[in-house]
């Protein structure tokens, strides 16, 4: 996993979190960005991260980019060659996560407010899709955004489910227990 140690090098947690929060930016520990949305603990950014396998050169879907640090990190691992979709469903918050990517000239970043279906459609199918909070199922349509042989990484109540998409279409899931998220938001339901 060197990419991913060399992207934890480099993409700094304090660069993505609240300016009342960055003294306690290196703690492990989940930290309030607003709007009832958290930033994740390091220690479970990393564990997805190594589920997800982010590859150079991959087209990688980031669902629920907060403020921004998943989709910096995955942007430094897939490269100049690779690029990397952010959705949020907050305003606010894609603005905070465009900016942070600005402000540290990651340029192979697009955001988009998220729509009334899951993930970003037109632009799939994706080499990997990471999603940051918690649902009671798995979306379908994430799944049908994948490439064959893509993965999803994605917490589904207090378990994080990787998933790989077969030649055959059909899924093949691990589960990881033990985690706790701030819930998906459909916004359908809104």
């Amino acid at each position: 996993m060197d990419y991913i140690d060399k992207a934890f090098t480099k993409v700094k947690r304090a660069g993505f979190v609240l300016p009342e929060r960055t003294s306690v930016a290196d703690y492990d520990i989940p930290l309030p960005i607003g709007f009832g949305q958290t930033i994740s603990q390091p220690t479970t950014v990393r564990l997805m991260l190594e589920w997800l396998e982010p590859e150079p050169g991959n087209k990688i879907l980031d669902v629920g980019s907060g403020s921004g640090w998943t989709t910096a990190l995955l942007a430094d691992i897939v490269g100049p060659k690779g690029m990397v979709y952010a959705v949020e469903l907050i305003p606010e918050l894609i603005e905070f996560g465009r900016d942070n990517c600005q402000r540290l000239g990651i340029k192979n970043v697009r955001f988009y407010e998220a729509g009334t279906d899951y993930g970003l459609p037109r632009y799939a199918p994706y080499d990997r899709i990471l999603v940051s909070a918690s649902g009671e199922r798995i979306p379908e349509s994430l799944v049908d955004q994948l490439k064959i042989g893509g993965k999803l990484v994605i917490p589904i109540r207090n378990h994080i489910l990787e998933i790989e998409k077969l030649a055959d279409g059909q899924v093949q899931t691990d589960v990881h227990p033990g985690f706790v998220f701030v819930p998906l938001v459909d916004k359908s339901k809104t």
